[in-house]
């Protein structure tokens, strides 16, 4: 049976609510929580991006016993590595070990705030590999010192750390990302149920570790006004991964999106009140080998009714799963 996660969706949510919604679906029964970790909102109608770190340290101390995981931070620009493992260290010993480092190579969308140009996935993926090697090389507690082609640390140790090393998982999306993940991750991040995608991790080193996807649902007793938020706040993600990770801001999400109809976005996030619905939707990604399944509800002004829906209907219906 797979761990159904809650998504606390920066783009959508104020810190507080954030905060406020976590311990509501540690009371509702989800299995764990995943956070968002964006400079921007992929839309402006989306209207929100507090600091993820922020408010992860908030969360874990509002909690008790819910795990919870960056879904994902980037370490390659925006944040130094040698910065995120300080970050993730600190995260899990004040969750007592409940926190997992979910990392990725990052979108344009975010990293771009530095001024330092946007290079190429393959460029992204050599800065990515040094990044997780520093950060775990932190993880021991042991001063590092590293020269790469990409990344200089000059004789760093961090001083708390949680009793065990942070679990690092890694988001793929196509063979060498998922290579990648296998090499340095102990799990495997995705946002689509690709079964090869997950037989790839297995092959290559990630046989027996934990897959973690995501699935946007749009609960609403009113399943076309649950179809019209839907459309109106999640019309970038039919975009795809090579065009998600590529635009720069909210207006060129934007600009792509005015060709995004409802029915596209109905295709992939399930609408309404339908349990059903939603059951056959996360068995796409169990039946691809996803141990986790983590749902987002679009609309961040309606996580309680959902949150309610949740733990009366919709999880007792996928434990069955």
């Amino acid at each position: 049976m797979a761990e159904i996660g809650y998504t606390l969706m920066c783009e959508q949510s104020p810190p507080k609510r954030l905060v406020e919604d976590a311990v509501a679906a540690e009371q509702a029964g989800f299995d764990y929580e995943i956070i968002s970790d964006h400079y921007f909102p992929w839309l402006e109608d989306m209207g929100h991006s507090p600091y993820a770190w922020s408010v992860l340290g908030a969360v874990a101390q509002a909690t008790e016993r819910i795990p919870f995981m960056t879904y994902v931070t980037c370490p390659i620009m925006r944040y130094h590595p040698a910065v995120v493992a300080q970050k993730a260290a600190t995260t899990g010993a004040l969750s007592d070990g409940r926190f997992t480092l979910g990392l990725g190579a990052g979108e344009n969308l975010n990293e771009h705030v530095l001024g330092r140009g946007w290079p190429p996935v393959n460029i992204r993926h050599e800065m990515f590999g040094e990044a997780v090697e520093i950060i775990q090389a932190l993880f021991t507690g042991e001063y590092v010192s590293y020269r790469g082609d990409h990344f200089t640390v000059d004789s760093a140790k961090l001083y708390d750390l949680p009793c065990e090393p942070v679990p690092i998982g890694v988001a793929a999306s196509g063979p060498q990302s998922a290579d990648l993940a296998a090499e340095y991750g102990d799990a495997l991040i995705a946002v689509q149920p690709d079964a090869e995608l997950v037989s790839r991790f297995h092959a290559t080193g990630g046989a027996g570790k934990p897959v973690f996807g995501q699935l946007a649902v749009c609960y609403d007793t009113d399943a076309e006004a649950a179809r019209q938020r839907a459309h109106r706040l999640w019309r970038w993600f039919p975009a795809g991964w090579k065009v998600l990770s590529e635009l720069p801001g909210p207006v060129n999400f934007e600009a792509y999106a005015q060709f995004v109809q409802p029915e596209d976005v109905a295709e992939q996030v399930p609408c309404g009140s339908d349990v059903d619905a939603v059951v056959r939707a996360v068995k796409k990604f169990t039946d691809a080998g996803f141990t986790h399944v983590a749902l987002v509800q679009v609309g961040g002004d309606h996580q309680r009714e959902f949150l309610g829906w949740a733990e009366k209907e919709l999880l007792p219906a996928l434990r069955d799963l």
